[in-house]
């Protein structure tokens, strides 16, 4: 029977804990507070915690029967920088941050399936629950597995979820295979030579020099990139000079590319800044490319993706189940603990919201019940009761 209804007796109390999780936001890697409730909330119910992996990440083991299988759960915990704008009881009290993209619903979801599991202990084996700090591009998932995660925590298999906006409460989705872009951020500058904007001669332009740049690099993607190999090049940040008659002495701009496969990752690299730096000396100037976090392509386990989507099935009915949905060029950083444990990520809906990373956003406490049923369903049935240690 699913847990689904237990769920939603709860499903109160758990709203009024997102809720205080929403309105105190805390940014990649110094989520001290929502580290420090996620730990006491585990304590509290008797599972095991261990705090401070990968800097502010918190671990819970839950152990039941004599059973020597593993499986890990994963809920991300940080922040965006967004000025809050959803009107909610429960807005952000920290001006300039939000939770705009749900991961105080994540961490709730996994809380409360972490509660559940607690309590009924209807399995047999040992559950990981993994609060991961830093998924928004500062490296959390990669600073916990450089702690030794899965050295210290072994999991035979791995799942993660994500809220899905426009996608109906109650609804599923899962990707066997590639089923989301690798990526990296990337800053340039090109230096050149300032003087008066009257006298462009008297010096080295480097705004017509980054025009010229930002304009051929998309072309990686439509001559150096095969047709049927789906890569994203976006410029979207560009910046130059701060007075109209002053040539400036440098220009730069930034952005993020997405790619499938970890080899075009690399290739769309070393053209990004071949390009620009030729293109600069053509110019007269000089070129400084630097690169942010990278993130792998995120690959599910298509008998893993299968076993998640059943399990979906024997909670909603396989009509709110899209078992087989095409891949996203978002990024997601649970990509690296999928390279070391093989596993799924799974979308759940969240009803009519805005968007994700929008400043009107807010997760739909509707969804919570069924983000955590399915955490549930997954342990019982990857961990089935009556089976014994080999």
């Amino acid at each position: 029977m699913s847990a689904l209804p237990a769920l939603m007796q709860r499903a109160d109390d758990f709203a009024s804990l997102r809720r205080d999780i929403h309105a105190h936001p805390e940014l990649g890697l110094v989520e001290h507070r929502t580290a420090a409730l996620v730990a006491e909330q585990l304590a509290s119910w008797g599972i095991d915690v261990h705090a401070g992996v990968g800097g502010t990440g918190v671990v819970g083991v839950l152990r039941a029967g004599n059973g020597s299988g593993s499986i890990g759960l994963r809920a991300d915990m940080d922040a965006l920088p967004i000025h809050e704008a959803s009107g909610a009881a429960w807005s952000s009290t920290t001006p300039g941050l939000m939770h705009a993209c749900g991961h105080d619903g994540h961490t709730t979801m996994l809380l409360a399936a972490a509660h559940h599991l607690a309590q009924t202990r209807a399995f047999n084996g040992t559950v990981t629950f993994i609060f991961q700090p830093g998924e928004e591009g500062c490296g959390g998932a990669l600073a916990m597995l450089r702690d030794g995660l899965f050295d210290r925590f072994p999991c035979d298999t791995i799942y993660g979820l994500h809220n899905q906006p426009g996608m109906a409460v109650g609804q599923y989705r899962m990707t066997p295979g590639p089923a989301m872009a690798g990526g990296g951020f990337f800053d340039v500058t090109l230096t050149g030579r300032g003087a008066h904007a009257a006298r462009p001669e008297a010096g080295i332009d480097p705004v017509p020099a980054v025009c010229q740049v930002v304009s051929a690099l998309q072309s990686i993607v439509s001559r150096s990139i095969a047709p049927d190999d789906p890569v994203v090049v976006s410029i979207t940040k560009l910046g130059a000079g701060n007075a109209h008659n002053v040539i400036p002495q440098t220009a730069s701009f930034g952005g993020t590319f997405r790619c499938m496969k970890r080899e075009t990752l690399a290739l769309v690299r070393a053209r990004l800044e071949e390009m620009t730096c030729r293109i600069a000396e053509g110019f007269g100037t000089t070129a400084s490319v630097t690169f942010g976090e990278m993130f792998a392509p995120l690959v599910n386990t298509p008998a893993l993706s299968a076993f998640a989507a059943d399990a979906a099935s024997a909670i909603v009915g396989a009509g709110a189940v899209d078992a087989d949905a095409p891949p996203v060029m978002g990024s997601e950083d649970f990509a690296f603990m999928l390279e070391q444990v093989p596993g799924a990520f799974i979308r759940v809906g969240n009803g009519d919201s805005a968007g994700l990373h929008h400043p009107a956003y807010d997760f739909n406490d509707a969804a919570t019940p069924y983000g955590s049923a399915l955490l549930v369903e997954l342990v019982e049935r990857s961990l089935p009761r009556g089976t014994i240690a080999a």
